[in-house]
C-alpha cells in the first residue's frame, strides 16, 4: 500500500499485512492483495448469547478495534457495566469501556445491547501513582477532524491511533485485565517487552528488555469502576528472584517453585485471591513450563505466589475460570507439544492421551477438590 493512501497509517499501526504465520500461502482470504477487506474483519469484540443457540453473534464496535486479549466485565455499584481490555502488543495500551445504560438483573432483554453505547477510555499511568482514564470521544482534545479523525466511528476503527494522539502509556504487552468486585482493584497482566530500551522505561514499565513481564494493580477510587482518575502500583515484577539482574519482586516467602514469568491470563476466586496463568516459560528462559499460580494481594502475604498446576511441555496455560461457588476450576491447555523441533508426527508430548496413534491435543481441564469444597 502506498504511503499516501488514506488507510496507510492505520494499516501500519495495526501491523497489516503481517504474514508472520504464513497463512496467506494456503488461504487466499489472508492474502491482502486478493482479499483487501479481510483485515478489517479482525480486532473487534463479538458478543455471543450462549443461552440462545439460535441467536446471531453481534460485533460490539463501541469497544474499539485492536488486538483484544479479552473483555473482562464487572457490574459497578451504580449499575453501569464496565469492561476492561488489554491490547496484546508490545508498546500498546490498557482500556476500559463504561456502558451508557445500566444493568437490570430482573430484565434480561433490557441488557442485551448494553455494549452498543458507552464511553471507551485508555489509560495514562502517571509517575505519581495516579492513573487517568482518557475518553476516546470525537471532538474532545486532539480527536478532531483536523487531526484526521472524521467521526466517532473513525476513532473506534483507528483506536490505536486515537490512543496515540491522547498520549496514553505504552505498556509491556498488556493481556488480561481483571477487576476484583470485592476490593475495587483491577489487575493488569503485562506479559513481556524485550524491545523496550533503557531510555524508554517509565514508572509503570520500569525494566528495559523486560523478558519476564509484571503485574500492575489499579485501585479504582472508592471502589468505583467508572472512575476517571484512580491510583496504581506494581504488584509483581516477574522472573527468578534469585537472580539480582532480573529485578523480580516476589515476597521472600515465595519458594523456588512459586515464582513465574510471562503473566498472561488471570482469574479471581471467591476469596478474592488472584490466580495467574502464564505463556512463554521454557527451559531456556526460566527452566520451567507454563502453568497457573495463586498470588496473595493483601496483608503480609502480599506478593507471595504458589504453584498450583503445571501444563505439559510446549503448552500455554490460558482461560482460567471459577464457577460461582469456587469449587470448580476450568483451565485451558493450549498448543501442548509445541516446543523445540517438535513436529506433528513427533511432538514434544502426546498429552492428554499418551498414545502413539493419537496426536497431541489442546484440552480444557476441570479441577475439583477431593471431598468437595472451595479450591484454594
Amino acid at each position: 500500500m502506498a504511503e499516501d493512501h488514506p488507510e496507510f497509517a492505520q494499516m501500519k499501526r495495526l501491523g497489516i499485512p503481517g504474514g508472520q504465520y504464513e497463512w496467506s500461502k494456503f488461504h487466499d482470504r489472508f492474502d491482502v492483495s486478493k482479499e483487501p477487506n479481510e483485515a478489517n474483519r479482525f480486532g473487534w469484540v463479538v458478543e455471543v448469547d450462549v443461552m440462545d443457540p439460535n441467536s446471531i453473534p453481534k460485533k460490539r464496535t463501541a469497544l474499539g478495534r485492536f488486538k483484544h486479549e479479552g473483555a473482562e466485565s464487572v457490574v459497578n455499584k451504580d449499575g453501569h457495566v464496565v469492561f476492561y481490555c488489554g491490547d496484546d502488543e508490545r508498546f500498546d495500551y490498557v482500556y476500559k469501556f463504561v456502558t451508557a445504560g445500566k444493568f437490570n438483573p430482573d430484565d434480561r432483554a433490557a441488557n442485551m445491547d448494553l455494549l452498543d453505547e458507552g464511553t471507551l477510555y485508555v489509560a495514562k499511568f502517571d509517575a505519581d501513582g495516579t492513573i487517568e482514564w482518557l475518553p476516546l470521544v470525537h471532538g474532545q482534545g486532539p480527536l478532531t477532524v483536523e487531526n484526521g479523525f472524521a467521526s466517532q466511528a473513525d476513532l473506534l476503527i483507528n483506536t490505536r491511533l486515537a490512543a496515540d494522539a491522547l498520549g496514553a502509556t505504552k505498556m509491556d504487552r498488556p493481556e488480561d485485565v481483571q477487576p476484583n468486585v470485592k476490593t475495587g482493584r483491577v489487575y493488569v497482566m503485562l506479559t513481556n517487552n524485550t524491545k523496550r530500551k533503557a531510555d524508554q522505561i517509565d514508572s509503570a514499565n520500569p525494566r528495559a528488555e523486560n523478558a519476564f513481564g509484571h503485574i500492575v494493580e489499579i485501585s479504582e477510587t472508592d471502589g468505583d469502576f467508572t472512575s476517571t482518575k484512580s491510583t496504581w502500583d506494581i504488584l509483581l515484577k516477574c522472573g527468578d528472584p534469585s537472580l539480582a539482574d532480573v529485578g523480580a519482586s516476589f515476597s521472600t516467602a515465595t519458594t523456588k517453585n512459586g515464582w513465574f514469568g510471562m503473566p498472561d491470563n488471570c482469574a479471581i476466586d471467591a476469596e478474592g485471591r488472584l490466580w495467574v496463568s502464564t505463556d512463554g516459560n521454557n527451559e531456556k528462559d526460566t527452566g520451567r513450563t507454563d502453568g497457573i499460580w495463586a498470588v496473595d494481594t493483601e496483608g503480609d502475604a502480599r506478593g507471595t505466589s504458589k504453584l498450583f498446576f503445571r501444563v505439559p511441555v510446549g503448552a500455554e496455560m490460558c482461560g482460567p475460570s471459577f464457577n460461582p461457588t469456587g469449587d470448580t476450576f476450568f483451565l485451558a491447555v493450549q498448543h501442548p507439544g509445541d516446543a523445540g523441533l517438535a513436529t506433528f508426527d513427533n511432538p514434544a508430548t502426546r498429552w492428554p492421551d499418551f498414545k502413539a496413534d493419537m496426536p497431541v491435543r489442546p484440552a480444557v481441564v476441570v479441577v475439583t477438590k477431593q471431598g468437595g469444597g472451595r479450591i484454594g
